[in-house]
Formats: structure tokens, sequence, C-alpha cells
């Protein structure tokens, strides 16, 4: 089974962890990694783009010369795809991006985003993320004792309103409880800082 340190708020270490080998100790599996990523990134889309065909373009009702004997083209309209002020020819239309992942694999990828965490030493525990009241300076300096400088993804067992409006405005640092974690959150992190209590709440989830 894989250990890890536990720390206080204070960047000190406090105790070690055990973590379950079928949840952080297996080999992270690229090609799943990848599908679940793609996967968020599309249900993220809006697909509200929309542009105007010939026939929803205003005007172009009359025919702007005769068929023949001109010497110019033929034309049936000044709303044609090749006019200024024309339609567009197979533009994009609202649609819905989003496609899903079955269960299976959508657990196979939520286990090996977390590995790879603990494999490249990113997975940080702290014995209880807690702040009794709402101060940016506060998350700043438990990044700066827990060596997160860069980019870092703070979990809680539950929605902690403290933690979250205290990290919001720090930029490359987000915040999560266990429910609502996501692939693409936890790979983006360069560190995933996580409440001890949340570490044994994931395991009871994912081992199952």
């Amino acid at each position: 089974m894989p250990k890890v340190k536990v720390y206080d708020m204070a960047g000190a270490a406090v105790g070690e962890m055990e973590l379950e080998d079928s949840i952080f100790g297996i080999k992270p599996n690229k090609s799943i990694l990848h599908a679940a990523v793609v996967n968020y990134l599309a249900n993220q889309r809006q697909g509200t783009q929309s542009t105007k065909t010939r026939a929803e373009v205003s005007g172009g009702g009359r025919k702007p010369w005769r068929q023949k004997g001109t010497g110019r083209a033929r034309q049936g309209s000044t709303r044609s795809p090749q006019w200024k002020h024309g339609g567009v020819a197979l533009g994009p239309k609202p649609r819905s991006y989003r496609f899903s992942l079955n269960r299976k694999v959508r657990k196979i990828a939520m286990k090996s985003a977390f590995s790879a965490k603990v494999l490249d030493g990113g997975f940080i525990v702290v014995e209880k993320i807690a702040l009794p009241e709402i101060k940016t300076k506060a998350v700043i300096k438990l990044l700066g004792d827990l060596g997160a400088a860069k980019t870092a993804l703070i979990v809680t067992p539950a929605s902690d309103n403290n933690v979250v409006r205290s990290a919001r405005n720090i930029p490359g640092v987000t915040t999560a409880q266990v429910g609502a974690l996501n692939v693409y959150d936890i790979l983006k992190a360069e560190k995933m800082i996580i409440d001890k209590e949340a570490v044994n709440k994931l395991t009871e989830v994912y081992a199952q």
C-alpha cells in the first residue's frame, strides 16, 4: 500500500497515512484519462454558436438583374453566401456537445487520476483543512508551507464557505468538495491538497 505523510495547516508532518492500493496505487490508464478529460471539456461547451443561412438574412427578395443578356453571372438573390451581407453556407448552429462515459470507465479514470497524483508526489494530505474566518492570506500561507507554489486543488470533505471564499481570488487555485471532484481538475493541478477525512470518504466510495 502506498504511504503518504500527513501535514498540519502549518506544513509540519504529524504522521503517516496508508492509502488503499486499489484506488491510489494502480497503474494510471492514460487512454481512459484522455477520454475522461475530453468528456469533461466537451460537456462544458455551451453550444450556443449560431450563424444565419440565406433564408434567415433579411432582404434579398428581388432578383438583382435579369437572368440572361447582361454578361454577368446569373444571380437569384443578394443574400446568397457569395454576396456581402449574404447568409453563411454550412455555418454552425446551436447543438449539444455532451456525451457520457459508462460508470466503469469513469471509476477507472478517477482511480488513475488519484494514483498519478500519488506517483508524482502531488498528493498532499492535511490533518484538517479549516479556517476560522475568510482570509486569503491564510490560504496563501498554507500553500507556501506545503510547497504548492503554482497550481493547486484544495479538497474538503464537504462544502466549506470560508475555504472557498478565501481561495477563490488566488490565481491557479481551485477548491472542490470530495463529492464534486473530476479528472480534469485533478490532472490540471500540480498539487492536490486534500483533507484526511476526504481521503477516507474517497476510500469508502471507490473501494466498492
